[in-house]
């Protein structure tokens, strides 16, 4: 069997504060990056980004054809409803960081 080296992640996401997400990692990825799908004329095109706002109390979701992660070079193979650890990196009111580990 080979190994795929690339997968996604998708959640749902909410800050009571607000936030903006300004990264992400993984044990079981070599990088990890937030992308966002969108339609360009009549093509789907991917495209990394550096922050995605979460505002105050409004949901934000993760999925397939819109903002998702994107994670690269896995170290082990993903078994389809495997949840994995991911470090999200937040930065609040005041440039202040703040990281919070979830199971996606």
């Amino acid at each position: 069997m080979r190994l795929l080296k690339v997968s996604s992640a998708y959640m749902e996401m909410k800050s009571a504060q607000g936030a903006t997400l300004v990264g992400a990692s993984s044990p079981v990825a070599g990088n990890v990056e937030l992308h966002e799908m969108r339609m360009e004329g009549d093509l789907m095109k991917m495209r990394a980004v550096r922050r995605l706002p979460l505002p105050a109390g409004k949901s934000v979701t993760l999925t397939p054809s819109g903002f998702h992660l994107m994670l690269y070079d896995l170290k082990e193979q993903l078994v389809e409803g495997t949840r994995v650890p991911i470090r999200l990196d937040f930065e609040l009111a005041g440039g202040r960081r703040e990281s919070v580990e979830v199971m996606a």
